[in-house]
């Protein structure tokens, strides 16, 4: 009859792994520091000057009042123009789906891809995977943190990349003024969907990958 295995113990003497947080430390969130742990007053990194959070003050709700209104502003950017077009007196409003039809019919495939994709795609992605990190978070879910993790990282590379229909209308505001026969604004729509790049950007920023784990240590 075989003995019991003792229980894994860290280097603090707990139970389960040894961990920043069970070792008294603190990692940075500007340089990765790890600092060790005093109580009392603000702290800050010896090495850049940052403040020191064990986690992320108010992360869950900030993140989530930012979600929400990225949310809100989703709508309003894709219905109203982010154009106003005015060629020999006729003026034409473009919404970001009636210029991707427009150079899909104008054969510009390649084109309209890539305005579908970084104008409507990866915002809507983004928005959708900051809320289903949110929830797992709420949940306290051990799902495959290594892949949640991973999901988290892909919204801070890409989130910026929206930004390129915001630089598309600027530079055709910037160029096309020709008076009477030719004339480019920009619409009410695009100050919506930039405020929804921005968003999202600070929605990101504010949540702690670092909660995905927290549910893992608190089980073992």
């Amino acid at each position: 009859m075989g003995t019991a295995e003792p229980p894994k113990v860290n280097a603090a003497g707990g139970p389960g792994p040894a961990t920043a947080a069970r070792l008294g430390l603190i990692a940075c969130h500007d340089c990765g520091l790890l600092s060790r742990f005093q109580a009392g007053g603000r702290l800050y990194c010896p090495r850049c000057g940052g403040v020191l959070h064990a986690r992320k003050p108010n992360s869950e709700g900030r993140s989530w009042a930012l979600v929400l209104a990225a949310i809100l502003f989703y709508i309003p950017a894709n219905v109203l123009p982010v154009t106003h077009t005015t060629y020999l007196g006729s003026t034409q409003s473009d919404t970001i789906l009636s210029g991707v039809y427009y150079f899909m019919a104008s054969g510009s495939w390649h084109i309209a891809l890539i305005i579908f994709v970084a104008s409507i795609v990866v915002p809507a992605l983004k928005i959708l995977i900051l809320a289903f990190l949110l929830v797992s978070v709420r949940r306290r879910s051990d799902w495959r943190p290594e892949e949640r993790t991973r999901l988290y990282h892909i919204t801070e590379l890409i989130g910026r990349w929206s930004m390129v229909d915001v630089y598309v209308v600027t530079v055709m505001v910037a160029l096309l003024k020709l008076g009477a026969l030719a004339n480019v604004d920009a619409g009410v729509g695009i100050v919506f969907f930039g405020a929804v790049v921005v968003i999202t950007m600070f929605a990101a920023n504010s949540f702690d990958p670092r909660l995905i784990w927290d549910a893992m240590e608190k089980r073992s």
